[in-house]
């Protein structure tokens, strides 16, 4: 699909008062109604307006994995006591129609499965220190657009000091 960059306000960016985003945007069919659905990925990052490339292996990934109708990976590594450019703290707003299924059900069901696809990032030894995960079937986040809620979906929380195992900012 398109892939165009996007500044635009956002409430989780109370750092910033634009973050830059990267959009792609195409269409696919929605489980069972057959309907066109526009596919959203951002990759948003306070700090540039790519993004990195632990932020594109988490998109592709789950992209591959998944075949969501939305993505979103929000770099939220700023808000933590790491260096500048840092790619330590996601948060993945994903929303597929394989978690409509059996071995998807509930929500733990679902973040098993990201991490499971993210296992290498996520490792002790791996690139990630913490990971957010909201995951939607398509039908719960058409309702939570549906009913305003989508920007309900605010920033992690800020660093509280953490264990001290993560490179201090410079």
């Amino acid at each position: 699909g398109a892939l165009q960059v996007q500044a635009r306000s956002s409430p989780w960016s109370k750092m910033n008062a634009i973050a830059p985003t990267i959009v792609r945007t195409t269409t696919r069919a929605v489980a069972s109604k057959r309907i066109a659905a526009p596919l959203t990925m951002r990759t948003t990052s306070s700090t540039s307006t790519a993004p990195g490339p632990v932020a594109e292996t988490i998109t592709n990934k789950l992209t591959a994995a998944f075949s969501p109708i939305h993505l979103e990976v929000r770099n939220e590594s700023h808000m933590h006591n790491v260096p500048a450019n840092s790619e330590t703290h996601f948060k993945v707003i994903i929303a597929s129609a394989e978690f409509g299924t059996a071995k998807c059900k509930t929500p733990l069901a679902r973040h098993r499965a990201v991490n499971a696809v993210l296992a290498e990032e996520v490792a002790s030894d791996g690139p990630v220190h913490a990971l957010s995960i909201v995951a939607k079937t398509p039908a719960q986040w058409e309702k939570m657009i549906q009913e305003g809620k989508f920007d309900a979906i605010g920033p992690s929380p800020n660093c509280r000091g953490g264990d001290g195992s993560l490179p201090k900012r410079k």
